[in-house]
């Protein structure tokens, strides 16, 4: 699904995706990654909820956000409550959703110069 055209102060921008892509500029990624205003990894090693471990959260972490989104493909899943625990030692938000509303989401926190960091989990 393509997102609607506004004007984004980042370097980075989601701008489609659809259940195993998501498009960030002109490029298209087909498997899990990480990005922030300035930065994108991929491949991110996550392709579920259960692979989320203290090793592969550790490039997230890193970048320091308030915030970070976690889509978790198309439906809407919650990670063990020992994920959110590590955010909140960190003093790091944690909000979780589906892949859909991750996308729109970090475009308009972006938009608004928000430190956020967004964590895209697609199917292998």
């Amino acid at each position: 699904m393509p997102l609607a055209e506004d004007i984004v102060t980042s370097r980075h921008r989601i701008t489609a995706y659809s259940t195993g892509s998501v498009t960030v500029n002109d490029g298209v990624y087909r498997q899990s990654l990480v990005i922030t205003a300035s930065t994108v990894l991929c491949p991110w090693p996550v392709n579920s909820l259960q692979q989320l471990d203290t090793e592969n959260l550790a490039p997230i972490l890193e970048t320091k956000p308030a915030v970070v989104l976690l889509g978790t493909g198309e439906q809407q899943l919650f990670p063990e409550p020992k994920i959110y625990a590590l955010f909140g030692q960190q003093g790091i938000g944690l909000e979780v959703m589906n892949n859909g509303a991750l996308c729109r989401t970090f475009n308009i926190l972006v938009a608004e110069d928000r430190d956020v960091t967004a964590a895209i989990i697609l199917p292998s």
